[in-house]
């Protein structure tokens, strides 16, 4: 396999706190990697630094979907390619998208059955849908790598699935952070857990089953 990024002892905090301690860490091409652990462990800390290294190959679902909710579906997906249009083009279509990035924008709110809200306002969305909308950004971005802050929280675990599926057919590479067990061992090639900063698991996903994972989630 080929490494994408490669972290040695890495150490990241806020404020000068460390949340992550002397991790070791390779992504390699082409495989999905679940990050896990309880909230407050070091998983969005650890995601942020990937990205940092990556940023250039990176599309990014945030945790919080980070909608401009005051603008449609529509423009919000659009987003997801906005350095890569003139800035004429991208003013243009504040008020007069092309024909071909409505259709395209479209196609791809199929893919997370949001279609049909095209040109509703953002903030009107329930949270799921409003996940979803974040997704298809991404989907949209159409980048080689996807990271990934707890994409799919909102949805319940059919829709879950239906989206990590895309992702996965979307993406040579994924990297996300997920809560639910189920899930991840269903989608992932690798599993990597998260205590206290420190990486206390790393393996396979065929080789882990849900009891290895639930001593984690504990109080």
């Amino acid at each position: 396999m080929t490494a994408l990024v490669e972290l040695r002892k890495a150490t990241a905090g806020y404020g000068g706190n460390a949340v992550l301690h002397d991790i070791d860490l390779t992504i390699n091409a082409g495989e999905c990697v679940v990050v896990m652990g309880r909230s407050g462990a070091g998983k969005s800390t650890l995601l942020n630094l990937l990205y940092e290294r990556l940023v250039d190959r990176v599309a990014l679902i945030p945790q919080a979907a980070a909608l401009v909710r005051t603008l449609s579906v529509f423009h919000n997906v659009y987003m997801g390619r906005l350095d890569r249009f003139s800035t004429w083009h991208n003013l243009r279509t504040l008020v007069w998208p092309a024909r071909r990035d409505i259709a395209e924008i479209e196609r791809t709110l199929e893919l997370v059955g949001l279609a049909d809200k095209l040109f509703d306002r953002a903030g009107t969305l329930s949270g799921g849908q409003q996940q979803r909308t974040s997704v298809a950004r991404a989907l949209y971005n159409d980048r080689s790598i996807v990271i990934g802050d707890e994409p799919v929280s909102a949805l319940d675990r059919v829709q879950g699935a239906d989206i990590l599926r895309q992702l996965r057919s979307r993406y040579d590479t994924a990297i996300l952070a997920m809560h639910d067990i189920t899930l991840a061992l269903a989608h992932a090639d690798r599993v990597v857990v998260i205590e206290d900063g420190r990486i206390v698991l790393d393996a396979p996903a065929g080789t882990i089953a849900a009891s290895d994972l639930v001593p984690y989630y504990g109080g």
